[in-house]
């Protein structure tokens, strides 16, 4: 998509696999600990998942600005909260990247 570094296809396929759906009520406290990234739906959850994994601070600054990727703000938690949201999820340490996409 919007990388500016080629990604590592190994890492790509391993946070594949470790893509699971979660509870929004099963991740409310890791988002009180601030630890929960949001992902916008427009972006490819496991390309942003092997930036940040890479450290690709250009791919990363850019999805920031564009706000497509921030931490989970309270009026959104509160609607995943009320609504009992079901978001893909991967970890990257200390992460835990959310994408709540329609399907």
């Amino acid at each position: 998509m919007t990388s500016s570094i080629p990604q590592d296809p190994l890492l790509r396929a391993k946070l594949n696999l470790e893509t699971a759906h979660f509870p929004w009520k099963e991740l409310e406290r890791y988002f009180a600990a601030g630890m929960v990234i949001v992902v916008s739906d427009e972006l490819d959850l496991i390309e942003v998942a092997t930036a940040i994994a890479s450290d690709d601070k250009a791919a990363v600054l850019q999805w920031m600005n564009k706000q497509q990727l921030s931490k989970v703000p309270d009026d959104l938690a509160q609607a995943w909260s009320d609504s009992n949201a079901l978001l893909w999820t991967v970890v990257v340490k200390p992460w835990i990247l959310v994408q709540m996409r329609a399907s």
